[in-house]
């Protein structure tokens, strides 16, 4: 229960800014889906911000060595989007999560990587609207684990925010203020 609060005032913080006071969710289903779509809509702003050349940008001075570069993470974003749905459906996940989860290396271009994203989200809005209050602590399948769906749906929500964090240091760190791009 304590993670069901937790789930509806991470959906209320991400509707504060918004101007008009949108309508109170009816059900954990759509407290869930409205909190995916805000972490939806942050990613894509933060990933439309950054100019496609330098979407092979990652840090290098300091303890920096090794991340993933920007264009990494965003498709890492859709991976972790891909195989938290396809759990919560119990379907194998649709794509190829590739080397280190950082998605295929076939996708190389900003609207690739945007497309690969929103398409990450789509589906991850499907496997939401099969989540419901009844199902919230079955068992489901993940990296040859069996968790409660609850536990994907708290990844599948918080995990993005995590990697928003850093795309906006990403895009600090190439002059760009993520606060102009609203």
């Amino acid at each position: 229960m304590k993670i069901i609060c937790l789930m509806v005032v991470m959906f209320n913080i991400g509707v504060l800014g918004q101007t008009e006071k949108p309508e109170m969710p009816r059900t954990v289903t759509e407290a869930f889906d409205r909190s995916v779509s805000s972490a939806e809509r942050a990613l894509l702003r933060a990933a439309e911000a950054m100019p496609e050349d330098k979407y092979n940008f990652a840090p290098v001075n300091g303890e920096f060595k090794g991340v993933r570069t920007f264009a990494q993470m965003v498709k890492h974003v859709a991976v972790d989007q891909y195989l938290d749905a396809a759990a919560l459906l119990r379907e194998s996940p649709p794509i190829d999560p590739g080397t280190h989860l950082n998605g295929p290396d076939s996708i190389r271009t900003k609207a690739e990587i945007l497309k690969f994203l929103q398409d990450g989200f789509t589906y991850m809005h499907k496997a939401i609207h099969k989540v419901n209050q009844k199902n919230l602590m079955e068992l489901v399948k993940f990296d040859e684990v069996s968790v409660p769906r609850l536990s994907i749906v708290n990844s599948a929500i918080s995990h993005p925010w995590d990697h928003y964090g850093q795309m906006i240091e990403y895009l600090r760190m190439n002059g760009i203020d993520p606060q102009a791009q609203h």
